[in-house]
């Protein structure tokens, strides 16, 4: 008989049993907790504290956490092994899905289709009515490529060494192919044939999906050689599905502008547009569109995980005991906890909030000086110096980016007419606070959440055909931030906060 341990994990009420002994990283991935770093022992991101049970700490554990975390039962996850039953602390997020039912128009079809977006941490696909554009089914997942890296360039560098890119190309296919059996499955998924499948996803997920070379997504001018739309028999990438339907990955529109963006213009109506309109993904790799139905430029900027919670001392996606929401009330700090917990972290909408509130308050200058070190939001939650100065970094990349944009527009930010967020991170940010520190320079009332514009793109697709896409891309400019030699000027001056 096997000698299982259990394992039980807080505050996410979940326990699994494994072989006494075994190491805990591919368990604890499978239930939400990521390895930002792939595993190397070397970010932090992964921590986990031991509640109750045996853990003595690693030399990974002593070298990369401070004594008093060491001895208040931290212990970073990539290392951990079960000696004996545990219960423990996840100090990450849980998985959030945010999956979209906005309405739109269409043509009507017969049979269903399958929409996925192919997300760099969350892979989520959907079951659509061709006849009525319902939604019938929903699955999703975290990626299970995190596991060599939470961001994208991670997973590149792992992809061009050894056999990295056909390992990273069988993982999210299978993972693919599990949400789709899943579908297919689910109850009131009804007996239709199913017509086609439909991908989206940044310029990286493009080519890991269709196990293409990321060498030069790799070293300046970071130009795909293959950037199109990809077709695939489900056999092709060992789906087993009825009827062999096409498997359409779609194009992306240059650079790291991915078929996520593509799906954006297509869900929000920008490419159709007579009005100077602005679309913007405000993730690791932050992109930022702009145009008509005329023109369109678009572009990606590093912006770095901060949005995301990560690269943040006490940062945290958006999840149960993430600082959501920060407000001055007097001279004192307000906040809002998801789950109505007490805090843990903070998540970037919180990060954003924060700062905001420091520089109401005086306690964060327009250089990104902060008094004292670092600003408690709610115990124990803080930020430090170092955060506002990751926080610097993103929203100055974003804020150039659109500058240039809107110079090669030959506009200023007054002529936009709307700006839709796109993603979790575009619902829940305090567009007041986004404007205050400089990450969003647009008057308020034309800035608008959009919700899951990939996912939705996606699903609009199913009903379009390449020539529609090939269109919309003609439209499309890419514009090479690294290759302007405005911009370093521009980002170095976008990085201070506004005065007022």
């Amino acid at each position: 008989m096997t000698d299982t341990v259990r394992v039980e994990l807080q505050p996410l009420g979940t326990a699994f049993e494994v072989p006494r002994g075994t190491p805990l990283r591919d368990a604890l991935f499978a239930r939400g907790v990521e390895f930002p770093c792939g595993g190397k022992g070397i970010c932090r991101g992964c921590r986990v504290r031991v509640l109750r049970g045996e853990a003595p700490p690693s030399s990974a554990d002593t070298e990369g956490l401070t004594p008093a975390e060491v001895s208040e039962g931290w212990r970073l996850a990539c290392r951990l092994r079960a000696g004996g039953p545990l219960v423990l602390e996840v100090a990450q997020w849980e998985v959030s899905i945010l999956s979209d039912d906005t309405p739109f128009e269409f043509e009507p079809g017969t049979g269903h289709g399958i929409a996925v977006d192919c997300g760099t941490t969350t892979i989520v696909a959907q079951l659509v009515d061709l006849a009525t554009g319902r939604v019938l089914a929903v699955q999703s997942s975290l990626n299970p490529q995190a596991r060599h890296g939470a961001d994208i360039m991670s997973r590149v560098q792992f992809a061009t060494a050894g056999d990295g890119l056909r390992t990273l190309a069988s993982l999210v296919r299978k993972e693919i192919g599990r949400l789709i059996r899943g579908l297919l499955e689910a109850p009131g998924a009804g007996d239709e044939p199913l017509r086609r499948v439909t991908a989206v996803g940044n310029t990286v997920m493009h080519h890991l999906f269709g196990e293409i070379d990321v060498t030069p997504l790799a070293r300046v001018p970071f130009r795909p050689d293959r950037d199109g739309p990809l077709t695939f028999a489900p056999r092709d990438l060992g789906w087993d599905l009825p009827g062999g339907p096409p498997v359409r990955f779609l194009p992306c529109l240059g650079g790291f502008v991915g078929s996520d963006i593509l799906a954006g213009l297509l869900a929000t109506g920008l490419h159709g547009s007579g009005d100077l309109v602005a679309l913007a993904d405000l993730g690791t790799n932050g992109e930022v569109v702009l145009g008509t139905r005329e023109k369109i430029w678009a572009a990606s900027t590093a912006a770095g995980p901060a949005f995301e919670g990560a690269r943040i001392s006490m940062g945290m996606r958006a999840a149960t005991g993430a600082i959501s929401e920060v407000s001055v009330e007097g001279r004192a700090l307000r906040c809002s906890v998801l789950g109505g917990v007490a805090p843990r972290g903070i998540c970037g909408s919180g990060l954003v909030d924060a700062a905001a509130a420091g520089l109401e308050l005086g306690r964060i200058e327009p250089s990104g000086r902060l008094a004292g070190g670092e600003l408690t939001v709610a115990p124990p939650v803080r930020i430090t110096q170092a955060d506002v100065r990751e926080l610097q970094l993103a929203k100055g990349a974003i804020a150039a980016g659109f500058r240039i944009l809107l110079e090669r527009a030959g506009a200023k930010a007054a002529d936009v007419k709307r700006l839709w967020l796109a993603g979790a991170f575009g619902n829940y940010i305090n567009r007041a606070s986004a404007r205050r520190i400089g990450l969003l320079e647009f008057p308020l009332e034309v800035i608008r959440p959009a919700g899951n514009t990939a996912l939705r793109g996606a699903k609009m697709a199913l009903f379009g055909d390449d020539a529609e896409f090939a269109a919309v891309r003609s439209r499309v400019e890419h514009v090479a931030l690294a290759a302007d030699p405005k911009f370093m000027d521009l980002y170095a001056e976008a990085m201070a906060f506004p005065s007022a």
